[in-house]
């Protein structure tokens, strides 16, 4: 709490700082350019708000907003610039905070029909929309589990992936496999779902003698589509660990492995950390490869809870799967609705702490130096 009221304290004086220098932007403005800037940002935001509203004058103040900055480009365009990525920005936090408040309002129904008992693990933990009995457990714990397995697959080979490319791998190999590791990040997911529902499910279940659809090989396919992120993310970790930490460690007569070992990763273990929530929740929220191959049985595993062998649902695969047999305005589409805000509460947090945790890591790393 304290380190909190301490960085308000130190963000107002920036504020009033950034607000000051913003008045005497303005205030030193000749009336062509506050003209122009005036006219850019009434446009998008009226373009913006009558797109809310679906009103047929959208595209004329869109073209409005484009001629604007257009002539605004040839005559002001320092100016135009600043007002441009400023409007984006802007438009891009709203929108965000729309969606968000979108989900909300659709989730309230079912919120008052359920109460506490939509995410309460003591109630009978049964889905039954028929009965208008929604509960949100069995995909909760699902997601949980399919998560749990993903980061034991992602941090093993994304650790070992990033130390590979920044500590073992020469010059001219690392320039070839980095961006290859990055470009695996553009496979479509119904790819990763098809080669999962096709190859490994089948294989899976006549090695371990399973039904189809388990968890563990949901866990598993989303594990290898976390690799890219958490490679990348993690070997920029690594590559940020001072040199000369490494070349001291050397100098005292240790291996590189050793070096690997007891120096790179602790000193990026924040990122590394960072780098595997960070790509396990951007997993999370793909849809196609979990719902192609998750047998869609809407309890809890069993016989143990933690039976990753079993099938249930994850808020994914129940979202992908059920929205289009949900009327628009009834009980379960609401459901789905308060299914989409916990995901986004899951992913939003993910990526909050992966953030936190990397900057963490940054602050050390240059205090270090």
């Amino acid at each position: 709490m304290l380190g909190t009221h301490a960085k308000i304290l130190q963000t107002i004086p920036w504020m009033r700082d950034r607000t000051a220098a913003l008045v005497r932007t303005v205030a030193d403005l000749d009336r062509l350019s506050l003209f122009l800037a005036a006219a850019q940002i009434l446009l998008i935001t009226g373009a913006f708000g009558s797109l809310l509203a679906q009103s047929n004058w959208t595209m004329v103040l869109l073209y409005g907003f484009l001629l604007a900055a257009g002539v605004g480009w040839i005559v002001r365009q320092a100016l135009t610039a600043k007002i441009v990525t400023f409007l984006m920005t802007a438009t891009t936090l709203v929108t965000l905070g729309l969606i968000a408040a979108f989900l909300v309002r659709e989730s309230i129904p079912v919120v008052r029909h359920s109460g506490l008992g939509l995410i309460s693990p003591f109630g009978s933990n049964e889905w039954a929309a028929s009965q208008q009995q929604f509960t949100l457990v069995p995909m909760i714990w699902g997601t949980a589990l399919t998560t749990g397995v993903a980061i034991l697959v992602a941090a093993p080979f994304g650790v070992a992936g990033a130390l590979f490319i920044s500590d073992i791998a020469p010059d001219w190999l690392r320039e070839i496999v980095k961006p290859a590791v990055e470009l695996l990040a553009g496979i479509p997911s119904i790819v990763y779902g098809f080669i999962g529902v096709t190859i490994i499910d089948p294989y899976v279940a006549n090695l371990l003698s399973i039904s189809p659809g388990a968890l563990f090989v949901i866990g598993l396919i989303i594990g290898f589509m976390a690799l890219p992120t958490v490679i990348s993310v993690a070997e920029d970790a690594l590559s940020a660990v001072p040199e000369s930490m490494k070349d001291g460690s050397l100098a005292m007569g240790v291996t590189d492995w050793q070096t690997m070992k007891s120096v790179s990763i602790p000193t990026a273990f924040s990122g590394i950390s960072a780098a595997v929530l960070l790509g396990v929740g951007r997993a999370i929220g793909e849809t196609m490869a979990a719902t192609v191959i998750i047998a869609h049985s809407r309890r809890l595993p069993g016989p143990e809870l933690y039976n990753v062998f079993d099938s249930t649902e994850t808020l994914t695969t129940l979202i992908a799967s059920s929205y289009g047999n949900a009327t628009p305005g009834s009980k379960f589409m609401s459901a789905l609705f308060a299914a989409g805000v916990l995901l986004l509460v899951i992913v939003t947090g993910l990526g909050i702490v992966s953030q936190l945790i990397e900057q963490r890591m940054h602050r050390k790393l240059g205090e270090g130096q």
